[in-house]
Order: structure tokens, then C-alpha cells, then sequence
């Protein structure tokens, strides 16, 4: 083993190995810090799904506590005319489905018989007692609720509210349903989000008897749910399939590679008010501009470890070469001289050898003079 050979080697492998270990420490602190950016977009997804569905608790509740409110409202569900009630409201309805994504309004008698559907008014007098339990609540309690069902007419969110005669008698109730499909729309188009809402098909059979058969066809089955809305059936299709919807009790977050791009899929589960699960809503957005950052630190990172590795590995060089191995040669062979008598010359630049060597430089010179004064003599 030669100091000349080995010495370099040794340096510039510990080169390597340090700014190896530098960057692969960097990358995994970006890598950290882009999942956190990750985890804060799932949060703001959640956040933008969870406050819209809340808000559209609030205006259904809201809308139904108005009609509670109304004289004419009390007075026709009071004496039960079913005509006069909708030749009063029919209008308001219209105008409220078109405008505000109301899909549904309807009263009931106690304990919960439909006495009117506004947007089905030829269907009444069916007991809704066995599937929808906040309808059942409101009437036993005589206090408003709010909340998902899947009604006749489909999956809604509800706010349901009692009614009462001038007298304050309890008389019946108000429900309002806003439909999810204009709501799911409404945040794609605000925030880019693609959304779709999954329903249990054996829910939907049971009791959506009025919804368009055609809907909960093979090309919506998604394991044992229906894909009842969708902003993007063919995307919500390839990242939200059977396996992964199948059992969601609370918010589910994965990344997955979907028609060419990098996007983040938020599950949360759809519960009734009173906590029966009934589906899923699932969103996604686009995670391509973190990830793809990622990629780029990653090939700078290795770009310049590798041309850090290049000039620290020639600087090593040209140090160890200049300042310590020629010195070190040059001083090797004009002592391989003296033992060898051979003349001796001075060491020509010998003023920039390490000052370690000096010492080496004089006793070498000091050699020489003195031979030179032998030479004389003899």
C-alpha cells in the first residue's frame, strides 16, 4: 500500500460517503416536509367537504323551520288540505329547487306519514316510520334535526322541523332536502375538487323506490355501494374502487396515479343523525405539483452531490499532490542521491514546501555544502 495511491482514495470515499449521507438526510427532511404539505391539502379537502354538507344542514333546517313558521303552512297541514297546501307552496318550490339545489320538501302527520311531497305530489299516505328515523324523532320529540337520509325520492340532507297550530298544538312536520349532486358540482367548481357520493345499494332498493332504476345500474355498482353522484365518473371510477370504499368509519387517505396525474383521495364516511352509516363521499385533488417537486429536489440533490463529489475530489488532489506528495517525492530523490553519492544540487522552489518539510530542506542542504567543502579539500 502506497500513501501516493491510498491517501486519495481514502479521502475521496469519505467525500462520497458524507455528502451521500448529507443529501439522503435532505431528501428525507423535504420528503417530510412534503407530506406535511400533503397532510395540510387532505385537511383543507376535509375541511371544504365537511363545512359545505354542514352549511347545507343549516339551509334545509332552516327553510323547514321558515314553512313551520308560516300561518297558511299551519292552517292547511291543521285541517289537512292536502290542495291548498300545495297550490300555496308550489311556487316557492320551483323557484327554491332552481335556484338553491332544494330537491325535496314534504310534510308529515304523526307519527311520520307523508301527507305531502311537493316535488311528488301525487305520492302520500305511505308511513315512512321504518327508514326514516329523524322524521320519527321530530314527531316524537317535537324538537328540529338535521342531518343524511335516503329518502323515496334518494339519498338528500335533510332539515326537518315540527309543526305547530297557532294554539301550539303539535300537528305534523317539515322536512327540506338538498340534493347532493348541484353540491358536489358547486365545490368543484369553486375549488376544483372532484367529488363522488356512494350509497349502499341494499338502502337504496329498500327505500329510494323513486329514484330512476337506471342509476343504480351495473356500470354505478361499486362493491355494495352505488355510485350515486359523481363530478367525474370515469376518474372517481379508477380511484375509488370496491376495495377501497368497503369499510370506511372514518376519514381514509391515500395518494394514487390517475389519468396521468398524482392525486390525493379523501374518504368520509355518510352517517344519518341518528349514526346508521349509509355511504361514503369520496374527493380527490390534484397532488401533482407536490410530488413533482419532490422529484425535482431529488435530481438536484443528486446533481450537485455528484458535482460537490467531483470538485472536492480534485481540490483533494491537487492539495495532496502539490503541497505534500511532490515535496515529498522531490526530497525522496535527492536524498536517494546523497545515500548513492551522486552530485547534489540544490532543491530548486523548495521556499514552497510545507514548512513541516523545511527542517528536511536544511539537513538536506547542509548535506550537500558539506561535500561540496569535501570536494574542495580533496
Amino acid at each position: 500500500m502506497t500513501f501516493r495511491r491510498s491517501a486519495p482514495i481514502a479521502i475521496i470515499v469519505a467525500i462520497v460517503f458524507v455528502l451521500g449521507g448529507a443529501a439522503f438526510i435532505s431528501s428525507r427532511l423535504f420528503s417530510g416536509m412534503t407530506d406535511a404539505v400533503e397532510a395540510d391539502q387532505f385537511r383543507v379537502m376535509g375541511a371544504i367537504v365537511q363545512t359545505a354538507i354542514s352549511e347545507a344542514e343549516n339551509k334545509a333546517l332552516a327553510r323547514a323551520e321558515l314553512l313551520a313558521d308560516l300561518p297558511t303552512v299551519q292552517k292547511f297541514l291543521a285541517a289537512g288540505d292536502r290542495t291548498a297546501l300545495e297550490a300555496e307552496l308550489a311556487k316557492m318550490f320551483a323557484n327554491q329547487k332552481a335556484r338553491h339545489g332544494v330537491d325535496q320538501a314534504q310534510f308529515h302527520i304523526p307519527p311520520a306519514i307523508s301527507f305531502l311531497r311537493l316535488h311528488d305530489p301525487a305520492t302520500f299516505g305511505d308511513d315512512l316510520s321504518a327508514f326514516r328515523p329523524m322524521v320519527v324523532a321530530v314527531n316524537r320529540d317535537r324538537v328540529p334535526l338535521k342531518g343524511a337520509a335516503v329518502a323515496r325520492s334518494g339519498p338528500a340532507i335533510f332539515g326537518v322541523s315540527p309543526v305547530f297550530d297557532p294554539g301550539g298544538k303539535h300537528i305534523g312536520s317539515v322536512e327540506i332536502g338538498i340534493d347532493y349532486g348541484p353540491l358536489l358540482a358547486g365545490l368543484k367548481t369553486a375549488y376544483g375538487i372532484d367529488l363522488a357520493l356512494f350509497i349502499e345499494e341494499s338502502t337504496l332498493r329498500q327505500y329510494a323506490q323513486g329514484v330512476d332504476p337506471e342509476r343504480m345500474g351495473e356500470q354505478n355498482r361499486v362493491g355494495r355501494y352505488i355510485r350515486f353522484e359523481s363530478t367525474n365518473a370515469q376518474l372517481m371510477a379508477e380511484l375509488a374502487g370496491a376495495e377501497d370504499v368497503a369499510v370506511v368509519n372514518e376519514p381514509v387517505r391515500y395518494v394514487r396515479d390517475a389519468q396521468g396525474l398524482v392525486r390525493g383521495v379523501l374518504l368520509l364516511p355518510v352517517n344519518s343523525s341518528s349514526g346508521t352509516p349509509l355511504g361514503v363521499i369520496a374527493a380527490t385533488a390534484d397532488f401533482s405539483a407536490s410530488r413533482a417537486a419532490v422529484n425535482r429536489s431529488l435530481i438536484w440533490q443528486a446533481v450537485i452531490t455528484l458535482i460537490a463529489i467531483v470538485l472536492l475530489s480534485g481540490f483533494v488532489l491537487v492539495v495532496l499532490r502539490g503541497f505534500l506528495l511532490r515535496p515529498l517525492q522531490v526530497l525522496g530523490q535527492r536524498f536517494d542521491a546523497v545515500s548513492a553519492g551522486e552530485s547534489l544540487t540544490p532543491i530548486v522552489g523548495s521556499e514552497t514546501f510545507p514548512r513541516e518539510m523545511q527542517s528536511f530542506v536544511a539537513l538536506y542542504d547542509k548535506i550537500r555544502l558539506r561535500r561540496g567543502e569535501a570536494d574542495k579539500v580533496s
